[in-house]
């Protein structure tokens, strides 16, 4: 994470570290102040109480987990880049347990930084829909990922390490993608749902219809993909 030297930034940071290394039982207004050089007034004014700055942390953690899977150019093929992604969500979780619980498990209903980690899921999706490989609604897709691959990495946090099934995020992720996608277009006639679901992806750049025709259009699509 960037360092910030603001008393908010100085404050998260030792938020992060004491919930990194003991738990968020550990993050009290007085372990925080003192370890972030400040006063316990000035977390209640930044923060109103802890379950604010821990919501601050989250977020703080949700931008960091942001930004480092956009950085980078995503694999031409659209299945092998969310099996990628797959992979660094488990091991993010796994390097950092405490963080990843707050983050997911704790998080607030309709939380900004959850639904911009979302977001950044739903384009993985889109670009799977695109490509014509999509076998299921993109929503649908979209909600077994998160269901599944936050599932497994709790599971796996909650495990002891050397109980752990080495296998067990592979296998999960490998029975998610069975279930939402299908072969490589190449193949004769995929069907009508994969063909409907790269169609309705590409609609946000179609301008020669008129809106009216363009949800018209979307409806019909929603029924074929059976998302509707």
């Amino acid at each position: 994470m960037d360092t910030d030297e603001s008393p908010r930034g100085r404050i998260v940071a030792a938020a992060l570290r004491l919930l990194e290394a003991s738990g968020p039982d550990a993050v009290s207004t007085r372990a925080v102040s003192a370890a972030a050089g400040v006063q316990a007034p000035t977390i209640y004014r930044l923060f109103g109480d802890k379950q604010g700055l821990l919501d601050a942390v989250a977020t703080e953690g949700f931008t960091s987990y942001i930004a480092a899977k956009t950085a980078g150019e995503p694999h031409p093929d659209p299945v092998e880049d969310l099996r990628a992604s797959w992979d660094e969500h488990v091991a993010m979780g796994l390097a950092h347990p405490a963080l990843y619980e707050l983050m997911y498990a704790r998080a607030r209903p309709g939380s900004p930084a959850l639904e911009a980690a979302a977001d950044v899921l739903a384009k993985r999706i889109g670009r799977i829909a695109e490509a014509g490989r999509l076998r299921v609604p993109e929503e649908r897709a979209v909600g077994l990922v998160r269901a599944v691959g936050e599932g497994t990495t709790l599971t796996l946090i909650a495990t002891p390490e050397d109980r752990r099934d080495p296998h067990l995020a592979e296998s999960a992720r490998e029975a998610v993608i069975a279930a939402i996608t299908t072969d490589a277009p190449a193949l004769p006639d995929p069907g009508p749902i994969p063909a409907a679901a790269a169609l309705r992806a590409a609609l946000p750049g179609v301008d020669a219809l008129s809106p009216a025709e363009l949800g018209m259009l979307r409806e019909w699509l929603d029924r074929i993909t059976g998302s509707s």
